[in-house]
């Protein structure tokens, strides 16, 4: 196991262009699942790649267990990448993928055989040695990129959107099993995707990336409890953040967190709604609304409400709802940054 820091990393592809990445700083804690999420373009590949040393920086460093290897070759760095392709051998047996960057390092062939069972047993995945890669399922090749960068005994492992040509059962499942595999490897990783679920399910930690800026560094529960701007508070969560501008500041609030008034103990924002659309999502009803009255009048929320709970609220009919106080969110304005809490009045 080790820690990857990076310092002050930055790429720029062209010059005279923004960057694709921006002065990146952060340390991963060691055998800790960490995952870079953001939009596409936000960089996550990029610093990736930097990372492993596919891509050379234009300014900054790349430390991995205290050692600088920003001017080390991939084979040097002690890492183990998957991609978004598996790059598996068609002609070679599944024994022969996994055990080929062993051969490649001239580990004899006993010593290549014990490590590849050994592997292959970890994943789940020995009665399919003899197989080729077409024999195999998405999931099973997926197990099988696994294996072939765990038999290296690397110090880091780095995952490049891994599951993303998985149907959408077959990525539930993997989640679980990459999930369960990190617990007993312990073993640095770091993942990017794009999908919000595999990154709340997953990292121990998140990196908030956009446009090569890292907007936020926290546990699933922060970035989405206490997201540290408006980026943050809409790119996590579906629906995202309801978000309503004041002269100065703006409130944001869950769709969670606007619910029928009478569900509410406790200080809270009352506001009435008229509702425009229901989405039926079988344990729970998405309601489309826009407040009537006061200072947000005319304004549109959504909010997400339990079946059973929502009773008679129907398109066209309006009620009276509320956010608890401590669940509304402050940002700033014209950074869109958090700041201090305030009184909310919808009046």
């Amino acid at each position: 196991m080790a820690v990857v820091e990076t310092r002050r990393l930055t790429k720029v592809f062209k010059k005279g262009e923004e960057g694709a990445v921006n002065d990146v700083d952060l340390v991963t804690r060691d055998g800790e699942f960490l995952v870079f999420l953001g939009p596409s373009g936000s960089g996550k590949s990029t610093l990736l790649r930097m990372i492993a040393g596919l891509e050379e920086p234009t300014r900054g460093d790349v430390l991995i267990g205290g050692n600088v290897v920003t001017d080390l070759p991939p084979r040097a760095r002690g890492i183990a990448m998957v991609f978004q392709s598996y790059a598996l051998y068609p002609h070679l047996s599944v024994e022969q993928n996994i055990g080929f960057p062993l051969k490649a390092h001239g580990v004899p062939k006993e010593r290549r055989r014990d490590r590849v069972d050994w592997a292959a047993e970890l994943l789940g995945i020995r009665h399919l040695l003899a197989r080729k890669p077409r024999e195999l399922s998405g999931g099973e090749r997926q197990r099988v990129a696994l294996a072939r960068a765990l038999v290296r005994e690397p110090n880091v492992f780095l995952l490049d959107e891994p599951l993303s040509n998985l149907d959408a059962k077959l990525r539930a499942s993997a989640r679980e099993e990459l999930t369960a595999f990190h617990k007993r490897v312990r073993t640095t990783t770091i993942y990017v995707t794009h999908d919000q679920v595999e990154a709340m399910a997953m990292g121990n930690r998140i990196v908030v990336l956009d446009k090569g800026v890292v907007r936020q560094i926290g546990t699933p529960r922060e970035v989405y409890d206490e997201p540290a701007d408006t980026f943050v508070a809409t790119f996590l969560g579906s629906p995202p953040m309801n978000l309503v501008e004041d002269s100065d500041f703006v409130a944001g609030f869950r769709p969670e967190s606007i619910v029928p008034a009478a569900m509410v103990h406790g200080p809270s924002a009352p506001v009435r709604l008229r509702i425009a659309l229901v989405e039926y999502l079988g344990s729970e009803r998405i309601l489309h609304g826009v407040i009537e009255g006061g200072r947000f009048d005319g304004r549109k929320v959504v909010s997400r409400v339990a079946t059973a709970a929502s009773g008679d609220l129907g398109e066209g009919a309006v009620h009276d709802f509320a956010v608890p106080a401590s669940e509304v969110k402050f940002f700033d304005r014209a950074t869109g940054r958090r700041c201090a809490p305030r009184e909310l009045s919808w009046r």
